[in-house]
């Protein structure tokens, strides 16, 4: 099985296959094409329809609503999930590597679409409608289809992707400062104040630090809430770091696109430690490792001479 992993737009082509010829072949043009005039027809009226069926999702969960309109309710319901089954019915038809798409991201949010509607039928007996409620919910996840069609989800993804591991260091820093500042909470303040252990001080460090200040607990010694006032100001400045660490790499990889049609893009340079690839071209260590990276040659200088022919200089 495949991943559960997002291809952009322009490769679904070359992930699922493209049928040779045949009527498939013009479905999968309409359905999965991006540059005909029947692919953006086709494209614009899912959006919508995506956009409608979640509206109606949102207005069904209204008491005074959903009571009153129960009838037109559950048709545009129906409509709206045999719509997206036909739609996943053809993805399927049309793909040369149908189990590809099935278990891929795009193939599963589809599934997962429709699923809930047919699955509520199965739940027998009254004293379930509870239940079935909460398989109606899933069906906002139809907002997930929409990533196929925006291609700045998948950017945004890529750069998540790329950034993970900086993300990762920052959360473990986190942690660590949540466990320590907690435990310290937990020491000052103590059971008498409401730190009943170092879990729930840890707790209350992360509503501090998130600045989200529940008020379930608060510090009532003169040190407890100078250590509070800390962790306030120092959660704004957590709070912008992985901000900084995501909009980077979004600006970095939009530069690359911008500049790659300008000059000729260059081999990327790949760590001989860890496999690691996209350092710069004047980049002396890994940036994930630390290792050392070889060094390419200078290309030689052209100059000329009195008599206006080139030489080369090193």
């Amino acid at each position: 099985m495949t991943p559960l992993t997002a291809p952009a737009p322009q490769e679904l082509p070359d992930v699922f296959g493209r049928p040779a010829r045949g009527w498939r072949r013009r479905m999968f043009d309409v359905i999965f094409g991006i540059d005909t005039p029947a692919g953006r027809n086709f494209d614009i009226g899912l959006v919508v329809a995506i956009l409608l069926s979640i509206l109606v999702v949102v207005l069904d969960s209204v008491p005074s609503i959903g009571g009153r309109y129960a009838g037109p309710m559950a048709v545009l319901e129906w409509g709206f999930t045999l719509l997206f089954t036909v739609e996943y019915l053809a993805r399927l038809a049309c793909v040369n590597r149908p189990l590809r798409y099935a278990t891929s991201f795009y193939g599963v949010i589809d599934l997962v679409s429709v699923l809930p509607t047919y699955m509520s039928l199965l739940v027998p007996g009254s004293e379930l409608l509870l239940d079935i409620r909460i398989l109606r919910l899933l069906r906002v996840f139809r907002i997930f289809k929409l990533t196929l069609y925006i291609e700045e989800y998948t950017r945004l993804g890529e750069a998540l992707l790329a950034s993970r591991r900086k993300i990762l260091v920052f959360l473990s820093v986190v942690l660590m400062l949540i466990l320590i500042l907690g435990t310290v909470m937990y020491v000052v303040e103590g059971p008498e104040h409401g730190f009943t252990s170092i879990p729930m001080a840890m707790y209350w460090a992360t509503v501090t630090m998130t600045t989200v200040g529940y008020g379930d607990l608060t510090p009532h010694t003169t040190l407890g809430r100078g250590i509070a006032s800390f962790m306030m100001l120092l959660g704004w400045g957590i709070l912008a770091v992985p901000t900084g660490i995501v909009t980077a790499e979004m600006t970095a990889r939009r530069n690359d696109r911008r500049g790659g049609a300008e000059r000729p893009r260059q081999p990327a340079r790949r760590c001989p430690a860890c496999g690691s690839a996209g350092h710069e071209a004047a980049s002396k260590f890994c940036k994930d490792c630390g290792a050392g990276l070889t060094l390419r040659p200078r290309p030689p200088l052209r100059t000329s001479g009195r008599d206006g022919r080139s030489s080369n200089r090193r």
